[in-house]
């Protein structure tokens, strides 16, 4: 499969996703094996305000979508299959890119708590056909909080959206 390589200025031309549910607030660096992303928690996310009262943190499973979505930038950006990719219409794209399709490990070592600073490094260790397995790792403050390998893939993107095709 012939890949484009695509490269713009916000995050949200990467991905479909949008607030709330974005992750990333910054790209850092992408280049064809590694991408790095920083995320502002403020605690007014949806997903920590009731996680845990009195003690907000990042859920691990929003960890998790924060690596995936990186991957995704990372996949976007470099190994497209579409030549003219564009994340503002939901209809446009031929393919839905990064589709989360197994995880292999996720290992917790800490808390990110409102007011931290995320920074996620997500690395591509092998690529096999529409296939992309990466291993990353994701820090507060400087600090390891999260390490985890994960596979997504390239789907059609009526498949995504349950239409047979």
């Amino acid at each position: 499969m012939q890949y484009f390589q695509h490269k713009f200025e916000n995050v949200e031309d990467y991905l479909h996703h949008r607030r709330p549910y974005l992750m990333i607030d910054r790209l850092v660096s992408v280049d064809d094996q590694t991408v790095v992303t920083e995320t502002d928690l403020t605690g007014e996310e949806f997903f920590i305000t009731g996680h845990f009262p009195g003690a907000p943190i990042l859920p691990g499973a929003m960890m998790q979508e924060t690596s995936t979505q990186a991957a995704g930038i990372l996949i976007a950006a470099r190994y497209n299959p579409m030549e003219v990719y564009n994340t503002h219409d939901p209809f446009f794209n031929e393919y839905a890119l990064g589709v989360l399709v197994k995880i292999k490990s996720s290992r917790f070592r800490g808390f990110a708590r409102p007011g931290d600073k995320l920074q996620a490094t997500i690395t591509l260790d092998e690529k096999l056909d529409s296939v992309f397995d990466f291993s990353g790792k994701i820090t507060a403050n400087g600090k390891t909080i999260m390490q985890n390998r994960f596979q997504l893939t390239n789907i059609p993107s009526k498949t995504l959206q349950g239409i047979e095709v």
